[in-house]
């Protein structure tokens, strides 16, 4: 009996997470492509993560990743801790689930980015879903994690997460 409650919740918690990753509206998506991804130096560092903006509103959005009361980051934020993974907010009704984000994991290298996976809460990392953890994060910090913003804390430290952040193969380019 308790293997067959499981499959049940394992198939509704599926088809809730699945229903939850498609927009609602595509026209509000942004232009993303594997250009959009580079070195982790080129971006602005708030906190433990770098940001900025696809559309060129970066003060908008460091003043919304400094403050200290949280905020909703504009379309074309950029936000990311590792190399290997980031978050793009889209224009508002992309896709209200996610609060118009979009979650990516990106293989890197010297020659750069190549998307391996992007989307909503379909997109799986090692830890699970994307979504899953950011839907953590206490709504004025809209679905950023950060230190005490709600979400799971993550099994790394400072360090170990700076050290990570100092491999970023695609800053080792010689162009």
């Amino acid at each position: 009996m308790k293997s067959r409650l499981k499959v049940f919740v394992t198939l509704l918690l599926s088809s809730f997470i699945a229903s939850q990753s498609h927009s609602a509206d595509d026209s509000k998506q942004l232009s993303v492509t594997e250009e959009t991804f580079r070195c982790l130096s080129e971006l602005a560092a708030t906190g433990r993560f770098f940001v900025g903006n696809i559309l060129g509103n970066l003060d908008d959005t460091l003043a919304v990743a400094n403050s200290e009361n949280g905020g909703s980051f504009p379309p074309g934020s950029l936000v990311t801790l590792v190399p290997v993974e980031a978050m793009i907010k889209h224009e508002e009704g992309w896709n209200p689930a996610t609060n118009d984000w979009e979650f990516f994991l990106l293989d890197v290298s010297e020659e750069g980015s190549r998307i391996a996976a992007r989307g909503g809460a379909e997109v799986v990392n090692q830890a699970g879903s994307c979504f899953g953890c950011h839907q953590l994060a206490r709504p004025e910090w809209d679905l950023v994690c950060g230190e005490n913003h709600g979400c799971a804390p993550l099994p790394f430290s400072l360090e170990q997460i700076r050290d990570v952040q100092k491999s970023d193969p695609r800053c080792m380019r010689k162009d």
